[in-house]
C-alpha cells in the first residue's frame, strides 16, 4: 500500500513559516552615494514571471515568438526579456536577452467539492493517475473531509492501477462521510416541502422513505414548516459558504511553492428542493393569515444567498500566488418528485471560483462529465508559454500591478494572471 498522507483539512491550509536570517547592510561613511545607489537599486530589482497560454479557438498556438508579443503593466509597455515555451515540463523553445532559470516543475491540487459521488470521477482519477501523473509531479488531494499528498515514490514502487483504486475509494469515502450533515439538511428540506403539500402529495408514491424513528413535517402546521424550512436553508447555506479566510490563507501557501502549480477544482451543482406554484397557490389558498403568504413568497420565490467574499481581494491573491485554477463544475439531472422542484442555487459560488480562474489565467468549464471536464481542461493548461520582464521604475509599495499580455497580430485568445503584489 502506498503512503497516502492525511495533511490537513478541507481548505484548512496548514502553513509552514520559515525562519529567515536578517542581514543588515552596514555602509562606511567613506561610501559614496554612487555605491549606495548601485546597492538600493539591487535591492529593488525584480523579475516577474507570467505564463501565457495562446489559443485559436481551441487550440494552443505554440508558434508564436518573442517579437509577438506585448506585455504591459498598469498600462505601461515593458521589454520582454525571455520567453520560453513549456510542453508538459519541457522547454520546447526559448529565446533570451536575458537568461533565466525557468522551474517547470508540476503540482497538482485535486479538490472534490461534492456531495454525492458520480462514478464518472472514477474515469476523472484514472486518467489522472494513467497519463499525467509523473513521479516528477507533486499531488494533493482534497476531499470534502481531508487532504491527502501523494509520494511520488508511490508512482515507482506500485502500480497505476493500483494507485487510482485506492484514491477512486477514498474519495468516494470521503464524500460520503464529509457530506452526510448536508444530505441530512437537505433530507430535512425535502421532508418539510412534501410536509407543505401533503394534500397534493403521497410520500409512498415517491419511493422516498422517511427514516425510522424520524418526525415527519406533515404533522405540521403550514407556519411551522415554514420557520422549519427556512432555519434548514440557513443552515444549508452555512455548510455551503465560501470562507474568504481559507481561500486567502491557501493562496499563500501556495505561493510559498515552487515550479508550476495546477488546481483543478471539481464543483458539484447544487438543488434547493422548493415547492411548485401550482401546489404553493393552492396551499395558500386555504390559509386565512397573511404573514404565511408573505413568508411562503419569499422562501419559494426570490431565495437568494448572499456572497460575503470580497472577491477582488480573492482574485488578487491568487493572481500574486502565480498559479492557475480550472474550475470544473458538473451538474446531474435533479430528481423527480410530484409537486417539488428542485432549483439549482450554485450561482453565487460559481462565480466566485469563475472569478478566480480567470484572474490566475485557468479555464471554467461545464458539463454533466467531469471525466470530460478534466481531460479537456488538462490538456488545453499542459502547453504554455513563460514570459519574463523587469517592471519599468519598480517600487516594492505593496500595491497591486495589473498585467496584460497581448499577441500583435491574429485573432487569439490570451490567458494569464491579472498580475501580482509590488511587496
Amino acid at each position: 500500500m502506498y503512503k497516502i498522507k492525511h495533511s490537513f483539512k478541507r481548505f484548512s491550509i496548514i502553513l509552514i513559516i520559515s525562519c529567515f536570517t536578517i542581514l543588515s547592510l552596514k555602509l562606511h561613511s567613506t561610501q559614496s552615494t554612487n555605491d549606495f545607489q548601485k546597492i538600493q537599486h539591487e535591492a529593488t530589482a525584480i523579475n516577474i514571471e507570467v505564463p501565457v497560454r495562446v489559443f485559436k479557438g481551441d487550440l494552443f498556438v505554440d508558434t508564436l515568438t518573442i517579437d509577438d508579443f506585448e506585455l504591459y503593466e498598469n498600462g505601461k509597455l515593458q521589454d520582454i526579456e525571455a520567453v520560453y515555451l513549456i510542453k508538459k515540463t519541457d522547454i520546447e523553445r526559448k529565446e533570451e536577452n536575458k537568461k533565466f532559470a525557468p522551474k517547470t516543475g508540476r503540482q497538482f491540487y485535486l479538490f472534490f467539492e461534492i456531495s454525492y459521488f458520480d462514478p464518472r470521477i472514477e474515469k476523472a482519477i484514472e486518467y489522472f493517475i494513467g497519463s499525467v501523473l509523473t513521479p516528477m509531479d507533486e499531488c494533493a488531494i482534497v476531499t470534502p473531509l481531508k487532504t491527502y499528498t501523494l509520494k511520488s515514490t508511490s508512482l515507482v514502487n506500485l502500480s497505476k492501477a493500483k494507485i487510482a483504486e485506492d484514491l477512486k475509494t477514498i474519495i468516494r469515502k470521503d464524500a460520503w462521510m464529509g457530506s452526510s450533515e448536508y444530505r441530512s439538511a437537505l433530507f430535512d428540506v425535502k421532508d418539510m416541502v412534501r410536509g407543505l403539500s401533503n394534500s397534493q402529495l403521497d410520500v409512498n408514491v415517491q419511493g422516498i422513505h422517511q427514516p425510522l424513528g424520524r418526525f415527519s413535517s406533515q404533522a405540521l402546521p403550514v407556519n411551522q414548516n415554514l420557520t422549519n424550512y427556512e432555519a434548514v436553508l440557513n443552515k444549508l447555506e452555512s455548510m455551503r459558504r465560501v470562507d474568504q479566510k481559507k481561500l486567502l490563507d491557501f493562496a499563500d501557501y501556495l505561493k510559498q511553492k515552487d515550479g508550476q502549480k495546477y488546481v483543478y477544482l471539481f464543483y458539484q451543482s447544487e438543488y434547493i428542493p422548493t415547492i411548485d406554484l401550482a401546489t404553493l397557490h393552492k396551499i395558500l389558498a386555504t390559509q386565512n393569515d397573511p404573514s404565511i403568504e408573505i413568508m411562503a413568497t419569499s422562501l419559494f420565490g426570490f431565495y437568494r444567498r448572499d456572497v460575503t467574499v470580497d472577491v477582488e481581494l480573492v482574485k488578487r491573491a491568487y493572481a500574486d500566488s502565480s498559479i492557475a485554477i480550472h474550475f470544473l463544475f458538473f451538474s446531474k439531472l435533479p430528481e423527480h418528485t410530484p409537486g417539488i422542484v428542485m432549483e439549482e442555487h450554485s450561482e453565487d459560488i460559481f462565480n466566485v471560483f469563475n472569478d478566480m480562474a480567470v484572474a490566475t489565467g485557468g479555464l471554467t468549464m461545464s458539463s454533466v462529465n467531469p471525466e470530460y471536464l478534466f481531460k479537456s481542461a488538462f490538456n488545453a493548461s499542459d502547453n504554455y508559454y513563460l514570459i519574463y520582464y523587469t517592471p519599468k521604475d519598480y517600487k516594492a509599495d505593496f500595491k497591486f500591478k495589473n498585467i496584460k499580455v497581448k499577441v500583435k497580430t491574429g485573432n487569439y485568445r490570451v490567458t494569464h494572471r491579472i498580475g501580482y503584489f509590488a511587496n
